[in-house]
């Protein structure tokens, strides 16, 4: 796997869990979304403040962090660890270039505030093996998965 030489865009997300769906939100306020997960009942897919053109970067990070904080929430209920209120996900997409050739790499940081360092970085694996972005991505670009709890 190569590593990029030179960032050409970047796309952040910050993403929480909610009783309505999953909120995602860019790192300049140009994209909320509001999500559901698959067999709901009612989906709700809205695009609020969403710029013209966002980044591709911008939503990839976006459908990824959802995914990624619903496999959290699946690997914490098969361990019977009850998440705190303000569990969320932060994932950022960088596009970059090495020569001439352009790649992507992410930063993925699951944040528990008050969560057992341990349980929590065993959940953040956990989860990281369930969703399918994190596999579609695994060993096709460089993904550094970080945990924090304070």
């Amino acid at each position: 796997m190569s590593k990029i030489e030179k960032v050409l865009a970047s796309g952040k997300t910050h993403t929480t869990m909610s009783s309505t769906g999953t909120t995602s939100r860019g790192h300049n306020g140009s994209l909320d979304i509001v999500l559901s997960s698959p067999g709901s009942d009612k989906p709700v897919h809205e695009f609020k403040g969403t710029q013209p053109h966002p980044k591709a970067e911008q939503l990839f990070a976006g459908a990824w962090s959802a995914c990624y904080i619903a496999a959290v929430g699946l690997a914490a209920k098969q361990r019977n660890v009850e998440l705190p209120s303000d569990v969320s996900v932060d994932i950022e997409v960088d596009l970059g270039q090495t020569g001439d050739a352009y790649f992507l790499q992410a930063r993925l940081t699951l944040r528990a505030p008050g969560l057992d360092q341990a349980v929590a970085t065993e959940i953040a694996h956990a989860a990281d093996q369930i969703c399918p972005y994190s596999k579609a991505t695994r060993g096709n670009i460089d993904v550094a998965l970080n945990v924090v709890t304070a």
